[in-house]
C-alpha cells in the first residue's frame, strides 16, 4: 500500500506539475523542450512530498513491523499481529497524530529523493539521447532509458540516505511521555542533529551499499517499465 501511494502518486502527478511549472515560468509545455533542471527538481520534489504525505501510515506501521525481533532487538519494540492491527493500535493510541507520526521526515525524504531521481532521469535521459544517437539510441530507446535510470540511481542514494537514516529513526522511537512526538527526537533536523554530534556525519551514510543494492534495480526496472506503458499508452489510447 506504502509504494502504491507513494509511488502512484509521485509518478503520476510529475508529468502534469511539470507541465503547469514549465506553462508558468516559460510560457510552453514542457512536451519537446530542453529540460530546465530546476523546474524538474521542484516538479520531482513536490510530488514526492504528496506521495509521502499519502502513505505515512503505512510505512510507519512497515517500519515498526520490520524492527520488531525476539532474538535482536532493533530501536523500541513495538508487537503488532498485523499491519491492521498496528494501524488500529496506533490510531486508538495517538489518533490521528499517532499515524502521521514521523511523516515530517518521511516528506523531506522522499522529496528529496524524488526531485532527484526524476530531475536527474530527465537530465540523463536527454543526455544520452542527444550524444549517442549516432549509435541508434534516441529518447524512445530501452537502452537510453536503462543507462539514464542507472546514473539515476547512484545519485539518488547519495542525497537519499541521510535522510532515510533520519527517517527510520524518526519512525522507529517511542513515543513520548504524553502520546505525543518521539521520546527521542521532536523532529527530524533534531534527528539529524544528534545522529551527527554523537555518531558522526558519516553516521548519515549507514546501510549506503545495502541501500543502493536495493534502489539501484528498483530505479532501472521503474523507469524502464515506465517508459514502455507510456509508449503502450500513446500508441493505444
Amino acid at each position: 500500500m506504502y509504494q502504491i501511494m507513494l509511488n502512484g502518486t509521485r509518478l503520476g502527478f510529475y508529468e502534469p506539475v511539470k507541465n503547469i511549472l514549465y506553462s508558468v515560468f516559460t510560457g510552453h509545455s514542457s512536451d519537446g523542450q530542453k529540460p530546465v533542471i530546476p523546474l524538474n527538481v521542484a516538479a520531482g520534489g513536490l510530488c514526492g512530498m504528496a506521495g509521502a504525505a499519502l502513505g505515512s501510515p503505512f510505512f510507519l506501521v512497515k517500519t515498526r513491523m520490520q524492527s520488531a525481533s525476539d532474538f535482536a532487538a532493533v530501536g523500541f519494540q513495538h508487537r503488532y499481529k498485523s499491519s491492521l492491527d498496528g494501524l488500529r493500535r496506533i490510531w486508538s493510541e495517538g489518533g490521528v497524530r499517532g499515524l502521521y507520526r514521523g511523516m515530517d521526515a518521511a516528506m523531506m525524504r522522499a522529496g528529496a529523493g524524488s526531485s532527484v531521481q526524476l530531475a536527474t532521469y530527465d537530465h540523463f535521459k536527454s543526455f544520452f539521447s542527444t550524444r549517442l544517437a549516432h549509435r541508434g539510441l534516441d529518447g524512445n530507446s530501452m537502452a537510453t532509458h536503462f543507462l539514464a535510470s542507472m546514473v539515476t540511481g547512484f545519485f539518488v542514494c547519495l542525497v537519499m540516505n541521510p535522510f532515510d537514516v533520519v527517517s527510520t529513526r524518526m519512525y522507529n522511537q517511542k513515543a513520548g511521555a504524553n502520546g505525543h512526538g518521539g521520546a527521542l527526537y521532536k523532529n527530524p533536523l533534531q534527528c539529524f542533529y544528534k545522529t551527527v554530534a554523537t555518531e558522526g556525519f558519516f553516521s548519515l551514510y549507514k546501510g549506503f551499499l545495502a541501500h543502493y543494492l536495493r534502489l539501484g534495480p528498483h530505479t532501472i526496472l521503474m523507469f524502464v517499465f515506465m517508459e514502455q506503458i507510456k509508449a503502450l499508452g500513446k500508441r493505444h489510447f
